[in-house]
């Protein structure tokens, strides 16, 4: 599939991923078609990199890894029933800037929509990155700040949250109605755990996989 997300590399810790109830080979996590490799924190924290197929070159300063040959690790069970990536979290400060360097990656913007928070005007744009979602927020209109997108979070599929609320008790939050009908959200705490990226678990989707929302 075009665009697939095969690797994120995430400046943490293994046994800090170990604790939040996913299976760590030596420093590497499957979860669906993409390997999330866990390169320590003494580099960086946060998403450090990712890599997708047929994109040669950083998007709108995203660092974008190459691998000619990607050897996708076989799948994993995770105690915490997580068994995909559902969304990778992108923040832009100019959407006029990062959606045309999205789309000369080959990436559709496959729909938009506009809401307020607090009183300020926030955009949404989705891309599909294989059968993960690139999700790309940031204020309706170009404010001052950083002139280049930054990776932010991540949001993972969770097969059933009961069991995965039982598996980490505290370090989950209470699952709640998510903006998709049918589906809930918890969030990891991950501050406890010395995650370094903010991350969600939500139950599978039920709409059709054309509507990323």
């Amino acid at each position: 599939m075009a665009n697939t997300l095969q690797r994120i590399i995430i400046g943490d810790e293994p046994q800090s991923w170990r604790d939040a109830g996913f299976t760590v080979d030596d420093k590497y996590v499957v979860l669906g078609k993409t390997t999330v490799e866990l390169a320590g924190a003494s580099g960086g924290r946060g998403i450090r990199s990712w890599s997708l197929d047929g994109v040669v070159a950083e998007i709108d300063g995203l660092p974008t890894m190459i691998v000619p040959e990607h050897n996708r690790a076989a799948p994993q069970q995770h105690r915490n029933m997580v068994f995909a990536i559902d969304h990778v979290v992108v923040q832009t400060n100019d959407f006029d800037r990062t959606v045309p360097a999205f789309v000369a990656a080959g990436m559709d913007e496959r729909k938009t929509r506009s809401f307020d928070v607090g009183g300020v005007a926030r955009r949404q744009s989705f891309f599909w990155a294989g059968r993960v979602i690139v999700e790309l927020i940031g204020p309706a209109e170009a404010t001052d700040g950083p002139a280049q997108a930054d990776f932010w979070g991540l949001a993972l599929v969770s097969a059933n949250l009961e069991i995965a609320s039982t598996e980490l008790g505290a370090a989950l939050s209470e699952p709640k109605d998510a903006v998709q009908p049918g589906r809930k959200i918890a969030t990891l705490n991950t501050r406890d755990l010395d995650i370094s990226v903010p991350i969600a678990f939500m139950s599978p989707h039920v709409a059709n996989l054309g509507d990323p929302v």
